[in-house]
């Protein structure tokens, strides 16, 4: 038995942003298991059993709090090259986050990356940030990440403070609702 979860398909021009399918999880989990793609995220890929956790919690957001990670698609090929969306991890950092800011976070298979795909999803992600949220969203992003870097500042994302999590150091970028 499911429960039905409405998630919003958002469009770009290349790209097509969906709510998970149990046809994901193959390509989910050989992407969280390729070294280069968890590189800046922990020091070893993930195994079968923790992406199967990870994606039913993408799912999971969605049915309790009204938002949640996508699968980031190529529109003209249907072809599977990430997940982004919105999250509240409850993480362990010093300092944590403001209440329930939402965290932003993306990620692409390593033959997606230098496309331009993380621009264009985190700037849909933005996008419909500011027509659903009354806060600030919030990421966390590992120094030597200068790609992801990147795509944070160019989609409106500012350096708040460096934080703790899990023994080292991360910077917080925070992101003010546009028009606010």
């Amino acid at each position: 038995m499911s429960l039905p979860v409405l998630i919003p398909t958002l469009e770009t021009a290349r790209l097509c942003l969906r709510g998970h399918c149990i046809d994901d999880f193959p390509k989910s989990a050989a992407m969280w298991a390729d070294p280069v793609v968890v590189r800046y995220i922990r020091p070893t890929p993930f195994t079968e059993e923790e992406s199967w956790a990870r994606m039913l919690r993408h799912v999971g957001h969605w049915a309790m709090l009204g938002y949640g990670y996508w699968v980031v698609e190529d529109k003209a090929t249907g072809e599977f090259l990430g997940e982004a969306g919105f999250a509240n991890f409850h993480r362990d950092i010093q300092p944590p986050l403001l209440g329930d800011t939402p965290e932003a976070g993306w990620v692409f298979r390593a033959a997606a990356h230098g496309r331009g795909y993380a621009s264009e999803t985190v700037a849909a992600l933005a996008g419909w940030a500011d027509s659903r949220f009354d806060t600030h969203t919030a990421c966390i992003i590992e120094q030597e990440n200068l790609a992801s870097i990147r795509v944070a500042e160019k989609n409106g994302y500012r350096p708040r403070q460096f934080i703790t999590y899990k023994g080292g150091q991360v910077m917080m970028y925070e992101r003010k609702m546009m028009g606010r």
